[in-house]
């Protein structure tokens, strides 16, 4: 595990065209790259005990948060909070690049899932996530 992060985040979100890709871990935090496409999301998903904010680099959607919809586009941010049921989802007609922070991790370091079916079918990782909630 590596002990910090240093990269140009807005180059590598807007060059991953993974769905899901963990790039650091650390004790209380994790910081993880996506990328949706088209008319694709993140799945409802409510995370008991860890916060999650989100930065979009580029492209449009909306995000759910306890059933308030809103519209986010390039170089929007947004904090979940735990407890909160989410989903986002992309509205455009282009990929949404975003980069999140789970605080604590909620995936295992260094996982790569190239689609979300990928992402769906991982039940380690989604082990993982469930056994620090």
């Amino acid at each position: 595990m590596k002990k910090y992060y240093f990269g140009n985040i807005e180059k590598e979100t807007e060059e991953n065209d993974n769905f899901r890709k963990v790039i650091f871990t650390g004790e209380k935090s994790q910081l993880v790259l996506m990328s949706l496409p088209v008319g694709c999301d993140i799945g409802m998903e409510t995370h008991q005990n860890v916060d999650q904010f989100f930065r979009i680099e580029s492209g449009k959607g909306k995000v759910i948060i306890d059933g308030e919809e809103l519209e986010f586009s390039d170089n929007f941010a947004f904090v979940v909070p735990a407890k909160a049921e989410h989903n986002v989802i992309n509205t455009g007609d282009e990929e949404v690049k975003l980069y999140t922070i789970y605080s604590p991790a909620n995936h295992i370091e260094g996982r790569i899932h190239k689609t979300k079916e990928e992402a769906e079918a991982d039940t380690e990782d989604e082990d993982f996530g469930h056994s620090i909630q």
